[in-house]
């Protein structure tokens, strides 16, 4: 059984109230079950991801700006090599589902 790749978060600048993460993953890879502390807003920049939450699962592709909800439970799956950036405040933290 192949281990799995999960999609790398790069910080890329923090100001007073909110911070950026590059998000960057091949096709295939998968983020498992998480959430922020607070809402973040998440630009696709290029690919596709599937991002699945409790009621419904969204279709993420290049263009694309999505706001998930503060402790909102959430996974992402890679379909095409995938590139965004996520905004959110400078004291949200993602907690992995353990």
């Amino acid at each position: 059984m192949e281990p799995i790749q999960k999609p790398e978060l790069t910080p890329l600048d923090k100001g007073s109230s909110l911070k950026t993460l590059q998000v960057t993953a091949l096709t295939g890879w998968s983020m498992p079950p998480h959430h922020t502390t607070k809402e973040a807003v998440i630009v696709v920049q290029e690919g596709e991801a599937l991002l699945k939450m409790p009621n419904v699962d969204h279709r993420l592709k290049q263009g694309a700006v999505f706001i998930i909800p503060a402790g909102v439970e959430h996974s992402l799956e890679i379909i095409q090599d995938f590139k965004a950036i996520a905004i959110m405040a400078t004291d949200s933290e993602i907690n992995f589902k353990q």
